[in-house]
């Protein structure tokens, strides 16, 4: 198995449609050590109706009066924007990825050249979508925040379907509330998903904090997604219940030595680095005091001390009552 988990960077929307603080995430994002920053390509128009609501945290979080759609429309980029930031993320050595939430987004990340496709919680129940989906990358990353086990076998069944090898499907265990109640997180069905669909299984976190995606890898977990944010105090939706650049860096550095903590064999036997220690820590059978030869030795005039270099303590039955075959010094090893 390998060791590395693969680190998704959760910028989304929390650039607030600003290029340069875009690219801002990005320098965090590729600072903190994560493989990818990721980012949402939408249309607003053809995704959300004049008359769709807000979710409860996005009027909590905006403090505004405006529709979803007058809300989300201000945090689209454009085309130029796209290649702006692919390019940028290129010189920064991490790589790009975005969620597409249409038809023309798809194909704007198809001409980007991104390979692997984020289909995010919502569109878990979109049949032409994911039928795209599946022909438009080679990998398939899948959230599956509100879904029951039926509707998310279901969408894995589409996919494979539509062309996409269930190898390359990762599948993100997923709570769509911001923040997620730890009472809510149900972490075991990542491993239901696994057992169930066969998939690499892997969780995308809404809670506050880093310590939910650190018990996700030591699950199993093959991939995390967390969002993260410049300044949680910033206007938007998504701010206040993602990372900041520090918290984003503790995660990351936790999940490669937890990645790194579970990678080995599964058979217990001394590591290369703790064999040195067997003996220091470890005990001998020695005397307690002088003993001159034909004596028997006893629990008064043997004990056991360290180091571990001469008869085991396992050995202390075969001892006890034997005879001293010669003179020994206090703290000597005895020997039969």
């Amino acid at each position: 198995m390998s060791s590395h988990v693969t680190i998704i960077a959760e910028a989304g929307v929390n650039h607030n449609g600003d290029i340069q603080l875009a690219k801002k995430l990005i320098d965090a994002a590729a600072d903190s050590g994560a493989d990818y920053v990721k980012f949402q390509t939408f249309v607003a128009s053809k995704i959300i109706s004049r008359k769709a609501p807000r979710a409860e945290y996005q009027v909590r979080n905006t403090g505004k009066e405006e529709s979803q759609l007058e809300m989300v429309r201000k945090l689209e980029l454009s085309e130029a924007d796209h290649w702006e930031l692919q390019s940028y993320c290129q010189t920064k050595g991490i790589g790009f990825l975005s969620t597409p939430f249409d038809f023309e987004s798809i194909d704007l990340l198809k001409r980007l050249g991104v390979g692997i496709g984020k289909i995010p919680s919502g569109e878990i129940i979109n049949l032409p979508y994911l039928r795209k989906m599946a022909v438009s990358f080679e990998e398939l990353i899948l959230s599956t925040g509100m879904a029951t086990m039926p509707e998310l076998s279901q969408a894995v069944d589409i996919l494979v379907a539509g062309g996409a090898s269930r190898d390359r499907i990762t599948v993100l265990h997923c709570n769509t509330e911001y923040p997620t109640p730890m009472k809510d997180v149900n972490l075991k069905a990542m491993l239901s998903i696994e057992e169930t669909l066969g998939v690499k299984t892997g969780y995308s976190d809404h809670t506050l904090g880093i310590e939910v995606p650190i018990a996700a890898v030591a699950l199993g977990a093959t991939m995390i997604e967390k969002h993260f944010t410049l300044d949680k105090d910033l206007p938007g939706p998504d701010h206040k219940a993602s990372l900041d650049t520090r918290e984003l860096s503790s995660m990351a550095r936790a999940i490669r030595n937890i990645s790194l903590a579970i990678s080995g064999s599964g058979i217990k036997e001394p590591s290369a680095s703790e064999i040195k220690n067997i003996r220091i820590v470890r005990r001998s059978i020695v005397a307690l005091r002088h003993i001159t030869e034909g004596e028997i030795f006893s629990e008064d005039n043997i004990g056991l001390k360290r180091p571990g270099n001469g008869m085991s303590p396992m050995d202390w039955d075969k001892v006890l009552g034997s005879v001293a075959k010669r003179d020994f010094a206090e703290d000597d090893l005895i020997e039969l």
